[in-house]
C-alpha cells in the first residue's frame, strides 16, 4: 500500500466544511478551511472522543474584561466532551503547548495523477479487469498517512 488515500472530490467538501473517513486503519477528519486542506486524527488525546465531531469556532482574545477580538482566521476544533481547543491547521491545542493532535498531510491533485491510489476505506484485490482510459478534470482530495506532519513523527500526540 502506498499510504495514500483519495477521500473526497474538493468540491464536496465546502468551505468551512469537513469529512470523516477511514484510512489505513485510522479514523481521520479532512478539513477545508479557507480553501486549504487539513487532516487531523478523530481521536481526542485527553480521552478519546471522537475529536473531529466537534465544532469549529473561530479565535476570541481579551486584553481586558468586556472586550474581545474575535479573529475569523484562526480555525479551533473543539472537542465535543470537553471543550479542549486545538489549532486545526497544525493540531497545537490551546490550552497545553505540549498536547497536540495528530495532523496528516492532506493534497488537492487532479484525476490524472491517482493511478494506483486507492479509495478511502478500499483494499486493492487480487484480479485486475480491462480498463479503457478516462479523462476526469475534477480535482480530488488525498490523504497522504506517510507524511505524518513533524508533531506525529515526534510523539507527541499520539
Amino acid at each position: 500500500m502506498s499510504g495514500r488515500y483519495v477521500v473526497a472530490r474538493a468540491a464536496d467538501i465546502p468551505e468551512g466544511g469537513r469529512v470523516l473517513v477511514e484510512v489505513g486503519g485510522r479514523q481521520v477528519g479532512v478539513f477545508n478551511v479557507g480553501g486549504s486542506f487539513y487532516g487531523l486524527i478523530n481521536r481526542c488525546p485527553h480521552k478519546g472522543a471522537e475529536m473531529c465531531k466537534g465544532n469549529v469556532v473561530a479565535g476570541l482574545t481579551s486584553a481586558r474584561p468586556g472586550e474581545f477580538d474575535y479573529d475569523e482566521d484562526t480555525a479551533l476544533l473543539m472537542c465535543p466532551w470537553h471543550g479542549w481547543e486545538f489549532d486545526v491547521r497544525t493540531g497545537r491545542s490551546w490550552f497545553d503547548p505540549r498536547t497536540r493532535l495528530r495532523t496528516y498531510d492532506v493534497e488537492v491533485t487532479g484525476a490524472d495523477r491517482l493511478e494506483g491510489v486507492p479509495r478511502a476505506g478500499r483494499v486493492p484485490g487480487p484480479y485486475t479487469a480491462e480498463t479503457v482510459e478516462v479523462c476526469v478534470e475534477d480535482e480530488y482530495v488525498v490523504v497522504d498517512l506517510r507524511k505524518a506532519r513533524k508533531a506525529a513523527q515526534t510523539g507527541e500526540g499520539r
